[in-house]
């Protein structure tokens, strides 16, 4: 624990958290909310109603489809040099990113936050060291962070524009009395973080992680209750802040923006009140299904019916008194309802579609006269502009994650620090920068490490269709480059290369 820290400045963290969680209520509101559309709750959420209260998933369907496509597009980082003297150091670098997000289990990471982005329009990533990783080496953390559980200035578009970010972590408060033995009974909670569901007997502890910018250094001050646990500005250790990139570890990877906040909105908000109203004609459609299914009927009181008999339909017979007529008893007709209010149904089902950008195709159904692999593909690929956009949108996310990576290497891994690289040569060492004094500058390029199959299958069409065109005959390679530089395609520099090698192979073969 820190005793150095000032009770002002503690004070004044306390207070900002306050009133950044204040600013953030209707965020969580919103959020908690979804969270019952998106288990097909919504009747919590539209309020008490009578009778059947059926619930339709089309809401749902969009989001996974969605889903789907992101994961169809799983990123891979390379890193590329901005130096001819970096590039085998960039090659390392692009086996070793990969190498630490796998140890991370950052593909369920990735998973997480999609599903979190498509339903609430943001999902968060934190970057950060573990010095406990790896036996007490120490390597780097990638997270998924839950909004209800991070802190932001109000007003700001860019989380790295906030004066203050708070991370809040609940922790058991007997695993938190072992880790701080010192505190055992006097750590109260200063916040209530609202969470999902909440245990009668809950006996957490809210530890609180404070990151704030001071001279362009970001410091990290951990703290509960009033109890100042570490604080990197009091750390001999730590004179050029706690990480050396000057960043906050985190990074906010939006849906649809809003302007004057970090995070944006999703799908439920979106398509939540065509999926009320489906579910309401659906309510009233299915009502009146069963009402016309059902007899019933108008009966005199002195029909002299055994209704007892009559109600039972595995009956016989059924008894009366008197002389039966129409006057005695007689059905009741139902409403007859009108084939306008299914399709008014329809019509909402069909304006979430769109809305969506969920259509037909996009989900894998096809209409009659549509099989070839490749039409299917070139009508999902029309239809998937969409999910093209929020992809694109979540590798520059991605790239901004994997800087951060480059920097936690750059400042934590030593020489020599071993890698093991499946499918590789075998084993990748990273060398450090020692007799620079500084790193080097690097790019990164965002790569889809899986495909769709149908996006395979166009490769595969292209790759024959150039084949029986000629592409590859030594004799045309001079038009067949000429037609290269005018294509655009995934595997165009492979495709050039085979020309000219083939081309180069003739011509000395004729000599």
């Amino acid at each position: 624990m820190t005793k150095d820290f000032p009770k002002e400045r503690l004070e004044y963290a306390i207070s900002c958290l306050r009133d950044y969680k204040r600013a953030k209520a209707p965020l969580e509101s919103r959020i908690k909310e979804e969270e019952l559309w998106w288990q097909l709750r919504h009747w919590e959420v539209l309020g008490p109603e009578e009778g059947e209260k059926p619930v339709s998933a089309w809401l749902f369907s969009n989001i996974t489809n969605k889903h789907a496509d992101a994961m169809d597009n799983f990123p891979e980082p390379a890193v590329l040099p901005r130096e001819p003297g970096d590039r085998r150091t960039a090659r390392q670098l692009s086996l070793i990113i990969p190498a630490v997000m796998e140890r991370c289990g950052f593909e369920q990471t990735y998973s997480d936050a999609w599903w979190y982005k498509l339903k609430h329009g943001a999902a968060a990533y934190g970057v950060f060291w573990d010095s406990e990783a790896e036996k007490g080496l120490g390597d780097i953390d990638i997270t998924f962070i839950d909004l209800l559980n991070i802190f932001w200035e109000p007003g700001i578009s860019d989380i790295q524009q906030s004066r203050n970010l708070f991370i809040a972590a609940r922790w058991d408060r007997d695993i938190f009395e072992k880790a701080y033995p010192g505190l055992k009974g006097k750590a109260g909670d200063i916040i209530d973080v609202m969470t999902y569901v909440k245990a009668a007997n809950d006996d957490k502890v809210t530890v609180i992680d404070w990151y704030y910018k001071k001279d362009g250094r970001v410091h990290y001050c951990k703290f509960a209750g009033e109890h100042v646990l570490y604080s990197s500005e009091y750390d001999p250790k730590c004179q050029k802040g706690w990480y050396s990139h000057g960043k906050y570890p985190v990074v906010i990877d939006n849906l649809f923006p809003m302007e004057g906040q970090p995070v944006g909105f999703g799908y439920i908000a979106v398509t939540k009140n065509p999926q009320e109203y489906i579910d309401r004609l659906g309510k009233n459609i299915l009502e009146s299904s069963l009402m016309a299914s059902r007899p019933r009927y108008f009966s005199s009181r002195a029909a002299g019916i055994n209704e007892e008999e009559f109600l039972d339909f595995t009956r016989p017979l059924v008894h009366v008194e008197g002389s039966i007529s129409d006057e005695r008893i007689r059905p009741i007709t139902p409403y007859p309802l009108g084939d306008a209010y299914i399709k008014v149904q329809q019509m909402k089902i069909e304006e979430m579609k769109e809305t969506a950008a969920n259509r037909d195709f996009s989900a894998g159904s096809t209409s009659s006269g549509v099989t070839a692999a490749s039409a299917i593909s070139a009508l999902q690929e029309a239809g998937n502009k969409t999910s093209r956009d929020m992809i694109a949108a979540s590798y520059r996310a991605y790239a901004a994650v994997a800087f951060m990576c480059l920097e936690l290497i750059f400042q934590f891994y030593g020489p020599g620090r071993c890698f093991r690289i499946a499918g590789s040569d075998g084993f990748v060492i990273y060398s450090g920068f020692e007799e620079r004094g500084e790193h080097p500058s690097f790019d990164i390029k965002i790569t889809a490490q899986k495909k769709n199959p149908f996006a395979r299958v166009s490769q595969n069409e292209l790759a024959k269709e150039l084949y029986s065109m000629g592409f590859f005959k030594p004799e045309l390679a001079n038009q067949a480059l000429g037609a290269l530089e005018l294509m655009d395609f995934e595997g165009k520099d492979t495709v050039r290369s085979y020309i000219v090698q083939n081309s180069q192979k003739e011509e000395k073969t004729g000599e």
